[in-house]
């Protein structure tokens, strides 16, 4: 399944930056790549996005699981009518969740590390939800409609 080869990907890379920021960064230190606009800090984020929900860890598992869970069923589900972006926001969402919840269960935070100094402190796996996100935005509003509109004058036609 194409989502579960894109989820897995993504924790792959989720897990080895991490480690490599664990590895080479001080808690709490600041490494400026681009002073003032890009840095490498490494944190801990006990909570959700924005820190939101911090020390509520059984309660961000439990969301985390339930969704990873819908989405790959949903995933498999649309295996044959679906499309790539389909897949692709797919697999970025559970990569993305699976990746900090790798973190949740065996550190009881998540490590965060790409700041640009005018948003919170994030990694890999934040980004690969938010981009699966905007890619599922983009199939609701735009392709699967489209796809609809095909298989009903495909029909008629008929």
């Amino acid at each position: 399944m194409y989502c579960v080869i894109v989820a897995v990907v993504i924790v792959i890379l989720d897990q080895i930056t991490k480690y490599a920021v664990v590895q080479n960064i001080p808690l709490n230190e600041s490494i400026p790549l681009i002073e003032g606009v890009f840095h490498l800090h490494y944190i801990r984020n006990e909570g959700a996005a924005f820190s939101l929900m911090e020390g509520r860890q059984t309660f961000l598992i439990a969301i985390v699981i339930v969704v990873v869970i819908i989405v790959l069923a949903y995933g498999f589900y649309s295996r044959k009518s679906g499309s790539h972006a389909l897949f692709w926001a797919l697999g970025c969402v559970a990569g993305g969740g699976i990746g900090n919840l790798i973190d949740r269960v065996r550190l009881n935070y998540v490590i965060d590390f790409f700041d640009f100094q005018v948003w919170p402190v994030f990694n890999v796996a934040d980004i690969a939800v938010c981009v699966g996100c905007g890619l599922l935005a983009i199939y609701i509003l735009f392709i699967e409609p489209k796809k609809r509109r095909l298989a009903e004058s495909s029909r008629e036609d008929a």
